[in-house]
């Protein structure tokens, strides 16, 4: 019996992958002062015994104002990489799975309350709040205070914290660095003709728009080893008229393969309120298709209610997208993988202490990993 495609491994950028499920970045805004916690521990280590083929570490800002939240995590000085260290060696202390990262910047999504505190924007008066910044002095929601225009001198000092993020991943060990230009957050502001209305090279048409997400990868790229993948997540629409769009992301996508892309992890939305989404499983692969079709020699990342295992294999078999991310899934099912090699009659790695799980009728589920 053939391996189902699922479960076949791949290289990215030179990074084996013993299968195509991703464990996509999904933040917990338990982080201290962006420092990670003992949640974050107990939190990447269970995903970390998965079964999927690598685990990405959330959203994590390269500026304390980058944070989404007052409760993101950071990689931006000494203490929060020596606090990611302090985790990142419990789980490899329990697994051999490569781990990413996810950099980015919040822009004018920044400066919020918790999910579960109504994940609105901090009170100007609020302590834990800062003032935020953006391409444009635009507002996400009605409500929020409208951030700071950056001036030219200011992306230089972003594009050099991107940067020196990257050399704390890679000293810290990590497998691949993913950047965050999806969702409506900074990079996406950038690249959306409906956040960013600047007059000057860094706004106007698409190449102008382009402009600084491109010089962010340029600059990450430039501060890693060249073994170490760099990848980039990106929204294929706003889902409103007269917003980033596929045409876009196309265009968007083959500029970042020019400049030595590793992967493209296609989502979408974020950054409007005024958003349509058509939400329902596998809602997302048309994009991830279209940008596999334009660029046949990238690796192409699908997500967004894949849930169903068929599914799953069905989005990689046919060559929609090379691998499929799952995240709140995950959260659900941390043993999503498990299931659903049972199901197809494929194999993960499964730590030592957890062979005598195996059902009997899955005898061949596991080897060690």
């Amino acid at each position: 019996m053939s391996t189902p495609k699922l479960f076949e491994p791949l290289e990215v950028g030179g990074l084996a992958l013993d299968n195509r499920i991703v464990i996509a970045p999904m933040c917990m805004y338990s982080a201290e002062d962006g420092c990670m916690t003992d949640w974050h521990a107990v939190h990447l280590g269970q995903l970390a015994l998965s079964g999927a083929g690598i685990l990405t570490i959330e959203a994590t800002a390269v500026t304390p104002e980058g944070r989404i939240s007052h409760a993101d995590v950071g990689l931006y000085d000494d203490r929060t990489e020596a606090a990611m260290a302090r985790v990142l060696a419990q789980v490899r202390a329990v697994s051999a799975m490569p781990v990413a990262i996810q950099l980015g910047h919040a822009g004018r999504k920044a400066s919020t309350h918790r999910p579960w505190e109504s994940g609105a924007q901090l009170a100007a008066d609020d302590p834990r709040g800062w003032q935020t910044e953006a391409p444009s002095a635009l507002a996400f929601a009605q409500t929020d205070r409208a951030p700071v225009a950056l001036t030219p001198a200011d992306l230089d000092r972003l594009c050099d914290a991107f940067a020196e993020a990257a050399r704390r991943s890679a000293r810290l060990g990590l497998d691949a660095i993913q950047i965050h230009a999806a969702h409506g957050y900074l990079l996406h502001q950038f690249l959306s003709p409906l956040s960013n209305t600047r007059t000057d090279g860094w706004g106007g048409d698409l190449a102008g728009r382009m402009r600084f997400p491109l010089a962010v990868f340029e600059a990450v790229k430039a501060a890693v080893p060249a073994s170490m993948p760099v990848t980039v997540r990106l929204s294929g629409t706003d889902w409103v008229e007269g917003g980033w769009d596929l045409e876009g992301t196309i265009a968007f996508s083959k500029a970042l393969a020019e400049r030595g892309c590793d992967a493209i992890h296609v989502s979408s939305g974020g950054l409007h309120p005024a958003q349509q989404i058509p939400v329902g499983p596998g809602y997302q692969v048309p994009l991830a298709r279209a940008v596999k079709q334009a660029l046949p020699d990238m690796p192409v990342v699908a997500v967004g209610l894949i849930t169903d295992y068929d599914h799953a294999e069905s989005i990689v078999a046919t060559g929609d997208a090379d691998m499929v991310a799952i995240a709140r899934g995950a959260l659900y099912d941390p043993r999503w993988p498990w299931h659903a090699a049972a199901h197809l009659g494929a194999t993960v790695k499964a730590a030592p202490q957890y062979l005598r799980c195996q059902p009997r009728q899955y005898r061949e589920l596991f080897t060690k990993a």
